[in-house]
């Protein structure tokens, strides 16, 4: 049995449109990978990067630079700000993640102290109306 997305039990093989939607997924990171080699093949020149301008790395006297091909200058490029992107992201989400852990312990201290109570009141499950009718015990 297989839980899909949509909650419902099915056994077997997945529904056709979730088959559908896994084929593609597939078919869409075999056309990026697709492009990416594309986008490599076409910018193996070597280029220069330097990291300080002419005029500033003449002022301090030291020239950093190095050759590298332009697809990995596209490239670095596009992952620092994926990295950045989910960096902001993240940091943007701690108000969040806190609120949920806080409430996820008192809710681990509430289900403890209703264990403890449920413990404590050693009471057999009675139906209420038959509890008030026959109502309290006399010893004796």
């Amino acid at each position: 049995m297989r839980l899909q997305a949509g909650g419902a039990i099915v056994r077997g093989y997945p529904q056709t449109g979730f088959l559908m939607i896994f084929y593609l997924r597939y078919l869409l990171i075999a056309a990026l990978a697709l492009f990416l080699l594309t986008v490599s093949l076409a910018n193996r020149v070597i280029v220069p990067v330097n990291f300080l301008p002419e005029d500033l790395a003449a002022l301090f006297g030291m020239n950093l630079s190095v050759e590298i091909p332009l697809f990995l200058v596209i490239f670095s490029g596009v992952v620092c700000g994926v990295v950045i992107g989910f960096t902001c992201e993240w940091l943007r989400e701690h108000k969040y993640r806190r609120t949920v852990s806080i409430r996820g312990r008192e809710l681990m201290r509430l289900e403890r102290e209703l264990a403890v109570m449920k413990k404590d009141t050693d009471v057999p499950h009675k139906d209420d109306v038959l509890a008030l009718i026959e109502g309290p015990r006399k010893a004796g």
